[in-house]
Formats: C-alpha cells, structure tokens, sequence
C-alpha cells in the first residue's frame, strides 16, 4: 500500500520574510494563502505577493511535520543556508 506524500513548502513574502508550512498538495495551498485565508501570518496585506519558492517531498506525515519544525525553529540564516543548500538563492528572486 502506498501512501500520499507530503510536503514542506517555503514563501518568500514581499517584506522579505520567510513562512514554511506543510501539506499534501502544495498548489492548493499556495492558491489558499493567495487568498489571504492561509496562515495568519500570510494573511497581512503587507506581506503580499508571495512567492513559492521552495518544496521538498517527504514520503509519511510525521518526517514532513518534523522537517516544517525544524526549519521553523532554525535562525533566518540558517534557513538561507537551508535554501541555498538546495538551490534556492533569494538574492536572485
């Protein structure tokens, strides 16, 4: 049996802030914060347009939940390094 994945996505936000979440599908929830219905966070005006730029797959909930804890609880320059490790440059965005 095999089972949905799941992921970690991060927004850049227009004050150059940086918000990780988790789901299982990252485009629905992209469009939900879109529409100032996501996260609180992602509710405030000021934080928008926001940019998806990062996901990363996980394979069971848990490891996915772990990884979004995680990156959440690092500093912002550890969560750039994080970034650039996989390729994401926010510098070039």
């Amino acid at each position: 049996m095999q089972t949905k994945p799941y992921y970690i996505y991060v927004l850049l936000c227009a004050d150059q802030t940086l918000y990780c979440g988790f789901t299982d599908n990252v485009e629905r929830r992209f469009k939900t914060h879109q529409t100032y219905r996501g996260a609180k966070y992602t509710r405030v005006k000021s934080r928008h347009p926001l940019k998806l730029i990062y996901q990363e797959r996980f394979d069971d909930k848990r490891s996915a939940l772990s990884a979004e804890y995680h990156f959440k609880h690092q500093t912002r320059q550890h969560k750039l390094a994080y970034l650039r490790q996989h390729g994401v440059n926010i510098q070039e965005l």
